[in-house]
């Protein structure tokens, strides 16, 4: 097992606590100060990933376009959440994880294209990418805590 992978994991199964305890009010609550709630830092997070490894990867990911363009960098929250989509939500906090494995193992990941992180380090290949996905899922993890304690 790719050790950034197995960390991915993990945090995946403390975002899904969020899921299991807060109720959907919570989840699509703004509190004052904030422009995005939970339930987006959450998906935010599933897309992230997809960009970092897929995307500069050239390759093609899980998520729909319409997921990519509602939870990517610069978006913010525009409306709440139905029940239903945050289930879907739900079911994309291990699958796109498990199939970036199987790909890894597959050495589909060939390709790369630079890229600068907010932190202002460069991205160089895919195991750069799944390192500074756990940094930025972690910053959201952060984000989430603190939103908690403003609801």
């Amino acid at each position: 097992m790719h050790y950034d992978i197995d960390i991915t994991r993990k945090n995946r199964i403390l975002l899904e606590g969020f899921l299991d305890t807060l109720t959907l009010e919570q989840l699509n609550k703004v509190p004052e100060g904030f422009k995005n709630n939970i339930i987006w830092n959450i998906a935010h997070c599933i897309v992230t990933q997809q960009l970092l490894v897929y995307k500069l990867s050239g390759l093609e990911g899980v998520l729909s376009d319409e997921m990519i363009a509602q939870f990517r960098k610069g978006t913010k929250t525009e409306r709440d959440l139905s029940q239903s989509e945050v289930d879907k939500i739900r079911s994309l906090l291990y699958s796109p994880i498990d199939h970036t494995e199987e790909d890894y193992n597959d050495g589909v990941f060939k390709d790369y294209k630079e890229y600068t992180v907010s932190t202002a380090s460069i991205l160089t290949n895919v195991d750069e990418a799944l390192a500074f996905n756990n940094f930025h899922e972690g910053i959201h993890y952060g984000y989430i805590l603190a939103l908690i304690k403003a609801l």
